[in-house]
């Protein structure tokens, strides 16, 4: 029954050892699963968080797979309406991937809020005035699109197929997928920008606070700006770690290396984008109410200058400069540490307009306070990462997310002596001399 749901062409692994890994990713996903039960049942006060961490680690991992997920919007933007053919063996995977991002984007903001049950109040009983209002409205219509982009995949496995309904379904709903492709740009610009529009309108946090134009602070335009750059690198490193884990090649190159270019321009003119930012923050905003540079780094290693530099620097110039050399992104070790640099880039920005802004004193008689989160607030950051590999396991098992795998990876015909005893043409051919 299983090898009937697996795709046409192509090989998996025996179903003992696909249910023996997903009961190892069940375990951690189990234990997530209890953390956010006590966070719902006890409330907040299984967290670290207090009157100085009101944001804490799950509003980092919410911003930041937001950001990584954002390698779904770019790369239809780019397939559907730029028209970028290349892109069409990785885009089943890039919606899968921003899919699985924004589910958990939710699920963390469930936990977050401490009581679901009421979290129908953000579209009822809304906060026009909210920022938060518009990032919660556009979250929820995108992961909308991402699974209106992830029902044509499911309706392709072998059986579903089989229905003539959902065939025809799901062919339609190809011919249709640029409207939802732009709708999701459209929405996903938004809501990446209000989140950077949030940090940069905090006028009590001279660490965050941006000016910009007309109403809009300059970190809304970066935070679109870095989900759009970083973003298809996570997809790109997501790739190669499950072309690693299964040992076949599931993309070709021209897909990784296009992606791969247009990925590094993004991310060496957002590096320049936010060089000049923070010269001009700290020249002419922060240097103007009185403060100098290192009066938001401090010395414990948490929060030190290298952060500025390790986000600028090392995660986003040298991956940038990588990605858009021929030599840097054709060789494999090079596009490895620049997809892992780029990534870990976005991460670090959104700590750091998360975390590092809630730790910076701001009256006289504060201190830098350090903020380590519960084992709570850690299992329920993991628990979207354990329930991403179970989802990325399943659909890659029973769903053509890759279209070229088949003709990547041939399934090797039989040897020569079975060949020989189940071919009936092979038989008619070895009795032909005996009956001579």
């Amino acid at each position: 029954m299983d090898s009937a749901l697996i795709p046409k062409g192509v090989k998996r692994c025996p179903l003992w050892q696909f249910l023996l890994f997903i009961g190892a990713v069940g375990i951690v996903l189990l234990w997530g699963v209890y953390a956010m039960l006590l966070c719902w049942f006890k409330g907040l006060n299984q967290t670290n968080m207090n009157d100085y961490y009101g944001f804490a680690l799950w509003i980092w991992a919410d911003l930041a797979v937001i950001a990584v997920g954002g390698g779904a919007f770019f790369t239809g933007l780019l397939r559907y309406i730029f028209g970028k053919d290349a892109l069409k063996n990785i885009i089943n995977y890039a919606v899968l991937i921003g899919f699985i991002c924004y589910s958990s984007a939710l699920l963390i903001l469930a936990i977050d809020i401490g009581q679901p049950l009421r979290g129908w109040f953000i579209f009822w009983h809304a906060n026009v005035h909210s920022m938060l209002t518009e990032v919660a409205f556009c979250l929820s219509c995108y992961f909308g699109v991402l699974t209106i982009e992830y029902i044509p995949l499911i309706l392709e496995n072998r059986q579903i197929d089989k229905v003539p309904f959902f065939h025809h379904l799901g062919h339609n709903m190809h011919e249709i997928m640029a409207v939802f492709a732009a709708t999701g740009a459209f929405l996903s610009f938004f809501h990446q920008g209000s989140l950077g529009g949030v940090a940069g309108v905090l006028y009590g946090r001279p660490f965050a606070y941006r000016e910009g134009i007309f109403i809009w602070p300059w970190t809304f335009f970066l935070f679109t700006w870095s989900a759009a750059a970083c973003g298809p690198c996570f997809t790109i490193l997501v790739t190669k770690i499950t072309e690693k884990v299964t040992r076949k090649k599931l993309v070709k190159d021209n897909a990784i290396e296009l992606l791969a270019k247009i990925s590094g321009w993004m991310l060496l003119t957002y590096t320049i984008a936010k060089t000049y930012d923070t010269w001009y923050w700290f020249t002419e905003t922060a240097l103007s109410k009185g403060f100098t540079l290192m009066d938001f780094y401090s010395n414990n290693p948490l929060y030190g200058i290298w952060i500025l530099v390790a986000e600028i620097g090392i995660c986003g110039l040298i991956p940038a400069v990588i990605l858009i050399t021929d030599k840097g992104r054709k060789n494999s070790m090079t596009l490895w540490v620049a997809v892992i640099l780029a990534v870990i880039g976005v991460c670090l920005n959104r700590w750091v307009m998360v975390l590092q802004v809630m730790a910076v004193p701001v009256m006289t008689f504060d201190q830098w306070v350090l903020y380590i989160p519960s084992w709570q607030e850690v299992a329920t950051t993991i628990l979207p990462v354990a329930y991403g590999i179970i989802l990325i396991a399943i659909s890659y098992r029973y769903l053509p997310v890759f279209p070229n795998e088949p003709e990547l990876n041939p399934i090797e015909p039989l040897d020569e002596e079975e060949t020989a005893v189940e071919s009936p043409v092979a038989l008619e051919q070895e009795l032909k001399p005996a009956e001579a």
